[in-house]
């Protein structure tokens, strides 16, 4: 005869069990397709964000996001180590990111209802537990982000208005400059200022920080175009010879770092919910803005090598030194008013995406309730923004998160990888969101996996200098493993 045992070991195990299963089964739950008739009656019901980008505003959007100070300072420290053929560094960097672009606005045309980005092609495309971990590195990198952008913006304000001899030696360090407390603490009175201004403009509603963010972006642009005009009038051609002076190695490295100088086109594919014709306007927006941006820094780094030799250009400000140099102080002052709108815009979309992200998530129940909301009249997610705002304010105004700046890509290199992958298996899923046959899931596993461990393979054979032979092997496995994902992939579906 059996005994039936009711001990309180067994019943622990049995609970044990099933809060495990429950995790298991809502971790790996993925995210259900929002369909047209939801996607109007969120519109329609006053609970939704506001659609008022145009395809104009998105552009501006994702290059306010890209182009900060950055480009008159990494284009000439950069080729203080590549020479001219820095002008190669960013074409290579800037076709790489095009591949990023092209599957985020594939991705933002089949999910043009909701606001999400990264966080949301993830939940779709494999679980809630990957999708949240996404978020998290996302969030780790955009308070950093923010909290280094405005401590820079304060910075360059003060260093301004330094210029003016009645500002000069009498503005104390820890108003914008940053005072240190030991190795982590930092006193920055103005940082926090500014973001507080920023987040008071967003709560006030897309339409406002649109127009701020469009005026500010425009005035950048113009400033850049005005640099690499006057600049243009002082080349002297003999500084681009040889173009390559230390071979080809620098370029592919120097490629590597000015990488990050675009990122930031990836912000238009969270401003889908306020988008007026999300579809067709996203995709325009994020390769719209990239290509500018590569054709904006492309005419900088000829213009910087063409001035002066590329072995006296400074590491602080060389584009401003540069100028003044040749006697352009005027152009000086304009490179200083550039970065300041520039870091100002960064800044601003930066805040905006965060406060879109906690929305999502606030949505899908992953975080509390309150990031849901959003304001009746003015169509923003104000609980989020605010959230948002203060956490960066309090970190731009106590720590010297410099000391932190080092993990600022790993997000940004998480969202792309996984954008990527995404794209792949989206294309696997049909109209109803059925799972990818088990058989076929592993085919997809085994060629990403093919595909990563020959590209970091090859990346480690080209920095240590190993034979150009094994370099190339490395990439035609990659490739081979590409070319059979792409022809194993069963159709292209487009999800409206």
């Amino acid at each position: 005869m059996g005994i039936r045992s009711n001990s309180p070991s067994s019943s622990f195990s049995s609970s044990s069990s099933t809060c495990c299963s429950r995790f298991l089964s809502s971790a790996l739950r993925s995210k259900r397709v929002i369909s047209p008739s939801e996607k109007t009656a969120r519109d329609n019901s006053g609970h939704g964000l506001s659609r008022r980008l145009g395809v104009f505003d998105l552009i501006l959007l994702g290059i306010g996001a890209s182009i900060g100070a950055g480009i008159f300072v990494v284009t000439g420290t950069v080729a203080h180590d590549v020479g001219p053929a820095v002008t190669l560094s960013f074409i290579f960097a800037g076709a790489s990111c095009v591949i990023n672009a092209l599957c985020y606005a594939e991705l933002a045309s089949r999910f043009p209802a909701v606001v999400g980005g990264a966080y949301l092609y993830t939940y779709t495309a494999f679980n809630e537990l990957t999708a949240f971990l996404v978020f998290s590195q996302l969030m780790l990198d955009y308070h950093i982000g923010a909290a280094s952008i405005a401590r820079s913006l304060a910075n360059y304000i003060v260093t301004f208005l330094e210029i003016f001899p009645v500002f000069k030696d009498n503005i104390p360090k820890w108003i914008g400059h940053g005072l240190n407390i030991g190795n982590v603490l930092s006193i920055n009175a103005l940082a926090p200022i500014l973001l507080i201004l920023l987040t008071l403009i967003l709560c006030l509603g897309v339409r406002e920080s649109s127009a701020v963010n469009s005026f500010m972006t425009v005035t950048k642009i113009i400033i850049v175009i005005v640099v690499i005009f006057a600049g243009a009038f002082e080349v002297d051609v003999s500084n681009w010879s040889p173009f390559v002076p230390n071979g080809i190695r620098p370029v592919f490295t120097g490629a590597t770092v000015v990488f990050f100088a675009y990122v930031g086109f990836d912000a238009v594919a969270n401003s889908a919910e306020e988008s007026k014709k999300p579809q067709r306007d996203l995709p325009i927006g994020i390769i719209g803005s990239l290509l500018v941006c590569i054709a904006l820094y492309i005419g900088v780094c000829l213009v910087i090598t063409g001035m002066v030799p590329y072995s006296l250009l400074g590491e602080e400000a060389p584009l401003a030194e540069a100028f003044k140099s040749k006697g352009l102080k005027f152009v000086s002052v304009l490179i200083s008013i550039g970065a300041i709108a520039g870091l100002t815009t960064a800044l601003l979309v930066g805040l905006y995406v965060q406060s879109r992200l906690y929305l999502g998530l606030g949505r899908d129940g992953l975080l509390p309730a309150i990031f849901a909301k959003v304001h009746p009249k003015r169509h923003t997610p104000l609980h989020s923004q605010i959230w948002v705002g203060c956490v960066a304010s309090i970190m731009a105004g106590l720590l010297n998160v410099r000391m932190l700046s080092h993990i600022l890509s790993v997000g940004t290199l998480t969202g792309y990888s996984v954008v990527s992958a995404c794209v792949v298996v989206l294309r696997w899923k049909g109209k109803t969101n059925i799972e990818v046959s088990s058989a076929k899931r592993r085919e997809g596993v085994i060629c990403l996996i093919a595909v990563a461990v020959s590209g970091f393979a090859a990346g480690l054979l080209f920095r240590y200098e190993t034979s150009i032979i094994f370099v190339i092997l490395a990439i035609i496995v990659a490739v081979g493993a590409s070319l059979a994902l792409h022809f194993r992939q069963v159709s292209v579906i487009y999800i409206f």
